[in-house]
């Protein structure tokens, strides 16, 4: 098919949509035309056989519909067949009847399109346009088109069928974040997916492609043709599942239309119902891509995920651990992952699409630091790049492509590239929602820059790469040209660090006054003292009044202390116990541990100035509001860290070792940034006077 009847059957299809206007909004053409268009295309290629197929039928109709079909399908040569005597010229033979005539042609289709035309919800389609009176003007519409195999090849109608799952995406923008990611983001993650493939060109190569979010299966096609063009006898076996119903029937359909096995694309959650198991005919596979929902909730999964991540561990598929319910990307990843080939069979590579909430959420020991630190230690993470913004239709956030794979090169083992693409961009002719921006790609139009080939040579090269971009200054609006690294790479611990709890020891200093003595009564414990949970009113009353002899016992020991020893200052903590218990004794009022507590917790205050508060067994005791963390470098003992950034400015300070935690983040923004200094004031001084001259000379304008 050549690039003009391309374009003309690309025109001429949505121009049916003028017969749509009104009765359907612009986000809803799609679907009228996608499911026409499989059925029109199913129809010219049946042509040939179908009186065939009705004879024979007519001779086998008693026997099972499994035996039915095999043995239809050996008259097509096709997974799709037809029983109906019903074709697109004969349904319009009969306009009174077409609606329930259409729907009786599509019931006789084989289960493969019924089920695509069922999620397609097409049959509420055909009965909203019967309504219209529009269902024979748009079936007429179609009639009249030839995608015969004689006109429109498989490879043809496969390019013809993405460019109307494209169009109409672009139209339903609101919605297309969803299902549909831009090509050139597609292309980008094939290319960098496939960039260190020396094997692609052998003959007779077989590769398996796999999206667990295919969607309207735009990944898997952009992956199939980028291997069919490095090898036209590659051998592709595409694979993928996804939850709405409508990208599945899309999905399907472009297969169907290909003459692909449409039946590896599935139906449902991966979360709970994962289409291609472990121990199944297919688990594993070559190359894995995906751009999952963003911060998509996994709250109504949750009992199913827990229960197979605490029964199963790193045997499922969640065992490294799980985030927050709130966002299940490390989710989709970690199913991906599952998905592997093991290395010694030739392993697998993953590109997946997330936003910035992967690469940092998550403290030391939360589930996504877990989940970061599986990852990186088993060497899996090869790269990520930073997307520019506003690249997607239904988003302007920031995203990122991770790179993953469990059979690393040399060169990059151990390693982790970070390239910062976000400056690798064009306008677009033409908003789409909030995709404001495109990846250059000089086969989408001539003069392009051709970003993506270079986004691709610097993950190729793996090591620091400098550009020069040309930017605007924000306040003169001057272009000026400025260098930025764009290409890092780093060892994997660098992405480590040790989350240690900082002591310092208690200093408190006591004395008797009346003030601190009268914080007794605001203690919980004391006042609990006087509390009863009995129910019978006697013995809670008995209780009570035991409690409050005990309350009055404590605040006279205060009282006799104060008396004794008056306001005398104590800066250590065992001298004031040791005076306090003799006092106890003296008296014989025998408080006992927890009313001598309660007594020092009332006179005591923190003082820099006092000696160290020591345990039992002489080890200082840690005061909890000193209390503080830091993060120490994975690849640096922590000792040596901690004498270098924290003993000289806290020398009493301390470790607690049994509280530390390893946690991995990746602080994407930091590794890129580069310090501006301000402007010379003199040259802020000359920008003020001439906007000043300026506001002059507009007011001597208008005032003449």
């Amino acid at each position: 098919m050549s690039p003009g009847t391309h374009g003309e059957l690309v025109n001429f299809i949505w121009g049916i949509c003028n017969l749509l206007r009104g009765p359907y909004k612009r986000n809803e053409y799609r679907k009228v035309i996608l499911p026409l268009t499989v059925l029109r295309r199913f129809d010219c290629v049946l042509a040939p056989t179908k009186e065939r197929v009705l004879a024979r039928y007519r001779e086998i109709r008693r026997r099972s519909d499994r035996a039915i079909w095999a043995d239809l399908r050996g008259i097509t040569g096709s997974p799709v067949v037809n029983r109906s005597p019903f074709d697109f010229r004969k349904l319009l033979g009969d306009p009174e009847r077409l609606a329930p005539n259409l729907n009786r042609y599509l019931a006789e289709f084989s289960p493969e399109v019924r089920e695509v035309m069922e999620r397609f919800e097409f049959a509420d389609e055909i009965e909203k346009m019967r309504k219209k009176r529009l269902l024979f003007r748009v079936v007429e519409a179609f009639a009249g088109l030839d995608l015969s195999p004689s006109r429109v090849d498989d490879i043809g109608m496969g390019y013809l069928f993405e460019e109307l799952i494209r169009i109409g995406a672009e139209q339903a923008n609101e919605e297309a974040g969803e299902h549909f990611t831009p090509r050139e983001v597609i292309r980008l993650m094939v290319n960098l997916l496939l960039a260190s493939e020396t094997e692609l060109e052998k003959r007779g190569i077989i590769r398996t492609i796999y999206d667990p979010a295919c969607g309207t299966g735009g990944m898997l096609s952009e992956a199939d043709r980028h291997i069919r063009r490095l090898n036209a006898r590659a051998k592709t076996l595409l694979y993928g599942q996804d939850l709405n119903d409508e990208a599945f029937a899309v999905c399907r359909s472009d297969l169907l239309i290909k003459g692909e096995q449409a039946e590896n694309i599935r139906l449902g959650n991966i979360f709970i119902e994962d289409a291609f198991p472990p121990g199944g005919p297919v688990s594993t596979f070559h190359y894995l891509l995906a751009n999952p929902p963003f911060g998509v909730e996994w709250k109504q999964q949750q009992a199913e995920i827990r229960e197979e991540a605490e029964r199963r561990g790193f045997a499922g598929r969640f065992g490294a651990g799980l985030p927050r319910v709130s966002d299940g990307s490390l989710l989709f990843l970690q199913h991906m992952l599952s998905k592997m080939r093991p290395a010694g069979k030739g392993g697998s590579r993953i590109a997946i699409v997330f936003n910035g909430s992967p690469l940092f959420t998550g403290d030391a020991g939360s589930g996504e630091s877990e989940i970061r630190r599986w990852i990186i230690e088993n060497d899996w993470l090869e790269a990520i790049v930073a997307l520019p913004d506003q690249l997607f239709y239904n988003t302007g956030i920031a995203t990122y492509l991770w790179i993953l794979t469990n059979r690393k090169g040399a060169k990059r083992k151990g390693r982790i590239q970070l390239i910062d693409a976000r400056r690798f961009f064009v306008k677009m002719p033409k908003s789409l929602g909030n995709k404001r921006n495109k990846i250059g790609d000089p086969a989408d139009r001539e003069g392009e820059p051709d970003q993506i080939g270079e986004v691709t040579r610097l993950f190729s090269r793996a090591r620091k790469v400098t550009r020069s971009f040309a930017e605007e200054e924000p306040i003169t609006g001057k272009s000026v040209r400025r260098s930025r690294v764009v290409s890092r790479v780093f060892r994997n611990a660098d992405f480590g660090y040790r989350k240690i709890v900082v002591e310092r020891p208690l200093r408190l200093e006591f004395r008797a006054t009346p003030e601190r003595i009268a914080r007794l009564g605001l203690q919980s414990a004391f006042r609990k003292l006087a509390e009863s949970r009995r129910k019978d009113a006697a013995g809670r009353e008995a209780e009570i009044e035991t409690g409050r002899r005990r309350q009055e016992a404590i605040r006279g020991l205060a009282e006799a202390f104060r008396e004794r020893r008056g306001e005398r200052s104590y800066l250590d903590r065992e001298a004031f116990v040791a005076d306090l218990k003799a006092l106890d004794r003296e008296s014989d009022t025998r408080l006992g541990a927890a009313g001598l507590r309660m007594i020092a917790e009332a006179l005591g205050e923190r003082n820099e100035k006092a000696e160290v508060c020591r345990t039992p067994n002489g080890a200082p005791e840690p005061d909890p509001e000193l209390r503080d963390t830091e993060r120490a470098p994975l690849r640096e003992p922590v000792a040596k860290w901690f004498a270098r950034e924290v003993l000289p400015h806290l020398p009493d300070a301390w470790v607690d070792d049994g509280k530390t935690r390893i946690g991995y983040e990746i602080p994407f923004n930091r590794h890129f940034y580069r310090y501006e200094p301000p402007r010379p004031l003199e040259e802020i001084e000359a920008d003020i006077r001439s906007l000043q001259t300026e506001i002059v000379e507009m007011l001597e304008e208008v005032a003449s």
